[in-house]
């Protein structure tokens, strides 16, 4: 049975850690970010996590109700993180692409943290005020509610899901990220164009565009069609 948290108000501790610090959510949440970063995804355990804080490892069961939801935190945080970075401007599509771009860079900065986290869904309050943002735009833009969700849907998956995919080239070896970058030119522009004459004929743009994220390119996508179907839909407004 999982334990119960109590609030952090509650439970913090009086004296500080062999460190010197007194611990908290955000202390334990910031040190996981960097045990993950130095031991990747398979290195953060309470045990070392409890050694980086200078604290016995069962403490952070005060905080947390286990691991899990320590790592529902770590999400919270990197959402929390795009949300800090944003700002609205009015302007539907140029809004809901700054704040997918945020989202984007906030996971990429943690790649071994967006891997772990990048598919959960932490129900804690600022990721709740960002998709409470992302619903307003699209009501407010004029969207009808089951378009307004659908939308959503797309949205948020497709920040998420390409920021697991990016994440997973930024934790390769580098040695390994530059082998897989270098394979358009060792290996992709060399094949005979007798064989493969789309990819000899596109070597040199595919060689330049691949190392880069896809990202920007699939989210403008996403929002040139909504805006044509907003713009097409019967006396909707299209506040670009």
């Amino acid at each position: 049975m999982a334990k119960q948290v109590v609030p952090e108000s509650a439970r913090r501790r009086r004296r500080p850690t062999r460190q010197g610090t007194v611990l908290s959510e955000k202390l334990i949440v910031e040190t996981a970010l960097r045990v993950l970063r130095e031991h990747g995804t398979a290195g953060l355990t309470a045990r070392r996590l409890g050694r980086a804080l200078g604290a016995d490892p069962s403490t952070l069961y005060r905080y947390f109700s286990g691991m899990d939801d320590l790592i529902r935190a770590i999400g919270e945080e990197l959402m929390g993180r795009a949300w800090d970075n944003w700002s609205a401007t009015g302007r539907w599509q140029a809004d809901l692409r700054s704040l997918g771009l945020a989202i984007h860079a906030s996971y990429l900065a943690h790649p071994q943290a967006a891997a772990l986290t990048a598919s959960r869904v932490t129900g804690r309050p600022r990721e709740i005020a960002v998709d409470e943002t992302i619903l307003g735009i699209l009501r407010t833009a004029g969207f009808s509610d089951a378009a307004a969700v659908r939308l959503y849907h797309a949205f948020i998956d497709l920040s998420l899901a390409f920021a697991a995919l990016d994440a997973g080239a930024l934790v390769l070896t580098e040695e390994a990220r530059t082998r897989d970058e270098e394979m358009w030119t060792s290996t992709y522009a060399r094949l005979p164009a007798e064989s493969y004459p789309n990819i000899a004929a596109t070597a040199p743009l595919l060689a330049a565009r691949m190392p880069h994220s896809a990202y920007p390119v699939v989210l403008d996508t996403l929002l040139e069609n909504a805006a044509a179907q907003l713009a097409a839909a019967p006396g909707a407004g299209c506040g670009r």
